[in-house]
């Protein structure tokens, strides 16, 4: 069984991201095991000179390390991911690379309709970045809007078409998980390619 690891996208106490992880955590428990970690609790980022990652950010970095993939629910903000996403994903690609040619889906819920369309078009280009170089399921949006009215008593979604989407979608996630593990003649040189880039004093 695969482990995966769920990153929730904001520091919100009473979230829906997190509800929706919480959910895929148990409607999926026959299929992978998914351990939901936290983003908040990290300083502000701030290129400290010596390189030295927060205990934190080492903790989930080697939680991703050991993982088969991850799936990051974020909200919406702006049109883009929460500061506290990307502080995460800062000190996440900074003296250390957990994400790199590391499979990851990605999935929101917002109130609106769009349901953070905007905000996982802005993900994507970060997780894009050489400095993080994830693999990113391609063609995969799982948009969840108007979620006031999405979740039942139990947190769990209540549209069965959603569900269908989701579990379409999971399906597809465990196969480009297992279609990454065959993409391994690039790694050595993504890892050279990013220790460059660490070395190199980012403006």
């Amino acid at each position: 069984m695969r482990k995966f690891i769920g990153l929730v996208g904001t520091n919100t106490t009473q979230s829906t991201n997190r509800q929706l992880l919480q959910f895929m955590k148990r409607h999926f428990v026959k299929q992978a095991e998914l351990e939901l970690i936290e983003v908040s609790g990290l300083p502000m980022f701030n290129k400290p000179q010596d390189m030295k990652v927060p205990e934190r950010a080492t903790e989930i970095a080697k939680k991703i390390d050991a993982s088969d993939g991850v799936i990051i629910s974020t909200p919406e903000y702006d049109h883009a991911v929460p500061a506290v996403l990307m502080n995460a994903l800062e000190w996440l690609s900074y003296g250390i690379h957990p994400l790199l040619d590391k499979p990851v889906m990605i999935i929101g819920a917002s109130f609106g309709s769009l349901g953070t369309s905007r905000a996982q078009a802005h993900l994507r280009q970060m997780l894009d970045s050489p400095e993080i170089s994830a693999r990113v399921m391609p063609s995969s949006e799982y948009l969840v809007g108007h979620v006031l009215e999405a979740f039942d008593d139990k947190g769990d979604l209540t549209d069965k078409d959603k569900v269908e989407q989701l579990d379409a979608l999971f399906a597809d996630f465990q196969q480009f998980v297992e279609i990454s593990k065959e993409l391994w003649h690039t790694v050595k040189v993504d890892k050279k390619e990013v220790q460059k880039l660490g070395k190199e004093d980012f403006n």
